[in-house]
C-alpha cells in the first residue's frame, strides 16, 4: 500500500461550511470540517501548518477576490477550494461566471505546486424540499465541476451520489450548514480519499431512516421556514450577508 502524502502547508478557501458554521467548537466558535481534516492531517505530519480563510456568505467571486491572493502567499502544498452554493441558491444565478471563478482559483493553486480538494454538492432538494426546484442547478454545476476536476487535476470528492450526504442528521437545524455529524462525515471522506492512516470508506454507509408522520413533517416544514427561510429572504431583500463584517478565523499558518 502507499504510504500516506505528507503535507506541511494546508490553507482552505470557501464559504461558510468550509469556515465551520454548524459545528460549534464549544468556545463560541465553529469547528467545521476543515479544522477535522487538519487535526487528522497533523497526526501524519506533526509540523504541520494550517490557515482557513473561509467565511460565511461568501460567493465563488467574491472567494476568488478575497481568498485567493492570500491562499497564494501562503505557499500551500495542500488546498480545499469549495465555492458555488451560496450562488446557486440566488435567484440570479450565473453558472458560466460561477465555474470561472472556481476554475481560476483550481489554475492558480495547482500552478504553485499545491494538491487541490473540492468537492460536488449533495443534493439540497432533499435536505429542505422547499429548494427543490434547484436540485437541477446542482447536479448540472456536479457535472462541470466533475469536467474542471479532471482538467486541472484536482482531487475531487464526490458527495451527489453519497445518500448520507443528504440526510436530514448530516445537516444542522437551518438546512443550509451541515451539522457536527454532517461535518466530520466530510473531513473522514477527504481523508479516505487522501488514503491517510486510520481513514475508511465507512462514510459512504446509509444513516438510518428517519420515519416521520405526514403531520409531524408539515410541523418540522413550518417551523423551518418561519425560523430560517423568512429571516434568510429578508436579509437577501435587504442587500445584507451573514458574511458582513466578519474576517477570516484562522487568516495565517499556523500549527494545529
Amino acid at each position: 500500500m502507499p504510504s500516506a502524502p505528507l503535507f506541511t502547508r494546508f490553507v482552505a478557501l470557501g464559504d461558510s461550511q468550509t469556515e465551520g458554521i454548524g459545528d460549534p467548537d464549544g468556545n463560541g466558535g465553529h469547528r467545521g470540517w476543515a479544522d477535522r481534516l487538519a487535526g487528522t492531517l497533523a497526526t501524519v505530519s506533526p509540523g504541520l501548518r494550517y490557515a482557513n480563510l473561509a467565511v460565511r456568505g461568501r460567493r465563488a467571486a467574491q472567494i476568488r477576490a478575497e481568498q485567493l491572493g492570500p491562499a497564494l502567499a501562503l505557499r500551500p502544498d495542500l488546498a480545499a477550494v469549495v465555492a458555488g452554493m451560496n450562488d446557486v441558491i440566488r435567484p440570479r444565478f450565473d453558472q458560466a461566471a460561477v465555474l470561472a471563478d472556481i476554475e481560476a482559483m483550481f489554475a492558480a493553486l495547482t500552478g504553485v505546486g499545491a494538491r487541490v480538494i473540492t468537492f460536488t454538492f449533495p443534493d439540497i432538494g432533499s435536505v429542505a424540499p422547499v429548494v427543490r426546484p434547484l436540485s437541477g442547478r446542482v447536479r448540472a454545476l456536479n457535472e462541470r465541476l466533475r469536467a474542471l476536476a479532471a482538467r486541472h487535476e484536482v482531487t475531487l470528492i464526490d458527495f451527489e451520489p453519497v445518500p448520507a450526504t443528504a440526510h436530514r442528521d448530516a445537516w444542522a437545524e437551518d438546512r443550509l450548514h451541515l451539522s457536527p455529524l454532517g461535518h466530520t462525515l466530510v473531513a473522514r471522506a477527504v481523508a479516505d480519499t487522501l488514503a491517510l492512516p486510520g481513514s475508511d470508506a465507512e462514510w459512504r454507509q446509509p444513516l438510518p431512516s428517519l420515519e416521520r408522520s405526514l403531520p409531524a413533517a408539515l410541523t418540522d416544514e413550518l417551523r423551518w421556514a418561519s425560523r430560517h427561510l423568512v429571516p434568510w429572504v429578508g436579509r437577501r431583500l435587504r442587500g445584507e450577508s451573514s458574511g458582513d463584517g466578519v474576517v477570516p478565523k484562522r487568516p495565517e499558518m499556523t500549527p494545529v
